[in-house]
C-alpha cells in the first residue's frame, strides 16, 4: 500500500461506527495513525475506538456527530481544534442512499443525502485542504460508488452523488499534484455494509453472490490513495462493469441500470 509513514500523525474516519469506515480505521491505525472516528452512534464508536487502542497502540479519539446536519463541519472543526488534532489523512465514507422513484422521493430524505454526500464531504475537505498544504503532506480519500459510472434509474439522486464525488476527487487529484497532497476515489460495488438497510435497496442471490467484504475494498482505497491514483474501482468484476458502462452506449446503460434497480 506505499510506503507512508503515519506514525504519530492523525487520520480522521467519517462514518466510522460500521463496515468500510471500520475496515479505514483499522488500517490506517496499523500504519501508526492516531485515529478520529466520526459517526452518529457513539456507542458503536467508542467499542471500534476499544478495539484499535488494544490492537494497535494508538490513541482514538471518538466524535459523536450527525455530518449531515446543518453546521456540522463548523463544530467538528471546532472540536478538532480544541484537542490539538490536525489531521494528515482524511477519509470522506460517511454516505447514504435512497432507492426509489425519484418522484415518489420523500423530499426532507433526498435533500438530507444531497447534504451528506456532497455538501458535507465538500465541505470538510475544502476546509482541511489549506492545513494540509500548509503542512506539506496530506491524504484524502473520497469515497464514491460504482453507480458513479452511469445514470441509475430508481437511484437516480443517488448516483448523481456519487458522479459529483468522482469528478471532484479526480479534479483534486490533478490540482494539488504539486502540493504534496494526494487525493483518490474509491468506486465499491456491492460491499457488505449497512448501506442496504438504510438506502432500502433489497438484497437478491444475485447481488449477495457478487458482494465484497468491506475489508478488500478498504484496502483497495488506502492503496490507491498512496499510489497517488486519482481513482479505483474495487473488485475484477466491478472494473469490468465500470469499463463496459464508459464504451457501451448510453441508452444501453442506463436501461440496463433500469432493470436492474426497478428489480430491487
Amino acid at each position: 500500500m506505499g510506503n507512508v509513514n503515519l506514525r504519530n500523525k492523525w487520520a480522521l474516519v467519517t462514518g466510522a461506527s460500521s463496515g468500510l469506515g471500520v475496515d479505514f480505521a483499522d488500517i490506517l491505525a496499523g500504519r501508526g495513525a492516531n485515529v478520529v472516528l466520526i459517526a452518529r452512534r457513539a456507542h458503536k464508536l467508542e467499542a471500534v475506538a476499544e478495539g484499535l487502542r488494544q490492537r494497535h497502540g494508538v490513541e482514538v479519539n471518538v466524535i459523536a456527530l450527525d455530518l449531515g446536519a446543518p453546521g456540522a463541519v463548523p463544530a467538528l472543526l471546532g472540536q478538532l481544534d480544541a484537542a490539538g488534532v490536525s489531521p494528515t489523512v482524511l477519509i470522506n465514507n460517511a454516505g447514504v442512499g435512497a432507492h426509489g422513484a425519484f418522484a415518489d422521493s420523500e423530499w426532507a430524505r433526498v435533500h438530507a443525502m444531497l447534504q451528506l454526500n456532497i455538501v458535507t464531504l465538500t465541505e470538510l475537505t475544502h476546509a482541511l485542504l489549506p492545513v494540509m498544504r500548509a503542512a506539506g503532506e496530506g491524504y484524502v480519500l473520497q469515497v464514491g460508488s460504482l453507480a458513479a459510472f452511469q445514470a441509475c434509474p430508481y437511484s437516480a439522486a443517488y448516483a448523481a452523488t456519487k458522479a459529483y464525488v468522482l469528478s471532484l476527487g479526480e479534479a483534486l487529484n490533478f490540482e494539488l499534484r504539486d502540493a504534496g497532497i494526494k487525493v483518490a476515489v474509491l468506486n465499491p460495488g456491492i460491499t457488505e455494509t449497512e448501506f442496504f438497510d438504510v438506502s432500502g435497496h433489497n438484497l437478491t442471490k444475485w447481488l449477495e453472490r457478487v458482494m465484497m467484504k468491506s475489508r478488500p475494498v478498504a484496502e483497495a482505497g488506502i492503496a490507491a490513495l498512496f499510489a497517488g491514483d486519482a481513482s479505483v474501482v474495487a473488485g475484477t468484476l466491478n472494473k469490468a462493469t465500470a469499463l463496459l458502462n464508459r464504451v457501451l452506449p448510453r441508452r444501453t446503460v442506463v436501461a440496463t441500470a433500469a432493470r436492474y434497480n426497478r428489480a430491487n
